[in-house]
């Protein structure tokens, strides 16, 4: 199994429609795209500072489900229209589990 994770600080005039624009459409990518098995993500619960705003966990059967989530025209819309707008910092990981 793969395990996609990454975390996003937003830019600080991200508004608060926006920040929930990018939750609510990754939160659709499980009912478009079928080689998600698991998808976690959500804004950061705010414990620790220096974190990060947002964080995505998904897992995936193998890397090519992973690289046909990757590639998905409708994830790519979901970063060039919602996050790339508000984005400041990105990180990633791809984990074998």
């Amino acid at each position: 199994m793969i395990r996609h994770i990454v975390m996003f600080t937003w830019t600080e005039d991200a508004t608060a429609e926006q920040k929930e624009a990018v939750a609510a459409e990754l939160g659709k990518l499980p009912g478009v795209i079928p080689q998600i098995r698991a998808l976690t993500l959500g804004g950061d619960a705010g414990i620790n500072q220096g974190n990060h705003d947002f964080a995505l966990v998904a897992d995936f059967d193998d890397v090519e489900g992973y690289l046909a989530y990757r590639d998905h025209p409708r994830h790519q819309a979901v970063i060039a229209e919602h996050i790339r707008p508000i984005l400041a910092a990105r990180a990633a990981a791809q984990l074998k589990v």
